[in-house]
């Protein structure tokens, strides 16, 4: 459930009152969306459907551009980096699923995760609702043995977030980098993750 970050006295845009009513978010004509627009948009419905929670991983995947975090620049790159968005993985039969979205595709969320990928992409920094080094987050419902992932290990999410979200759906995370070797990621602060 989304909670409202503003007061009553204060004014919302356009865009912050649609959220709290995705059904109000004008498509995008189909001609206005580029291609990394088209990532981001497919990576923030592969993780989820509800517009709040989309608009946190988007800054989180924008994040990971900006930083250019395990060396890629573009939002393709950082979307398809090998084990960092499960949906993209190969061998998930959701991978064909969601690379096959255009912005003329007919499924029900769809156009308000285009809307969404936009409006982050185009929001100036200040607009961020984290810290730029918040590149990692996870939800417990997804993981196969409902415990965290080894690189968020002893460390805290982040609490302060825009929206009231649900931390068994996301828990996100600043500070956490990680250093590849020989298929072995060592992440500071957390033991090393093997990769098969």
């Amino acid at each position: 459930v989304m909670e409202n970050r503003f007061d009553m006295d204060d004014t919302m845009t356009p865009y912050e009152e649609a959220l709290l009513n995705p059904r109000k978010i004008a498509p995008l004509p189909p001609e206005k969306i580029d291609s990394e627009t088209l990532w981001l948009a497919r990576a923030i419905f592969s993780e989820t459907k509800r517009p709040e929670e989309q608009v946190l991983v988007a800054w989180v995947i924008r994040n990971r551009v900006e930083t250019r975090y395990r060396g890629q620049g573009s939002y393709r790159n950082v979307v398809l980096d090998p084990y960092q968005f499960s949906a993209f993985l190969p061998t998930q039969k959701t991978e064909s699923y969601y690379t096959s979205l255009t912005p003329h595709s007919r499924v029900a969320g769809w156009k308000t995760a285009l809307r969404i990928a936009d409006h982050v992409r185009k929001s100036a920094p200040d607009a961020r609702p984290f810290t730029v080094d918040t590149r990692h987050f996870y939800s417990e419902q997804s993981m196969s043995n409902g415990s965290a992932p080894r690189w968020a290990e002893g460390r805290r999410p982040i609490n302060h977030l825009p929206y009231t979200v649900d931390q068994r759906r996301f828990r996100f995370f600043a500070g956490v980098t990680c250093v590849e070797g020989l298929r072995v990621r060592h992440c500071s602060g957390a033991l090393p993750i093997r990769e098969s």
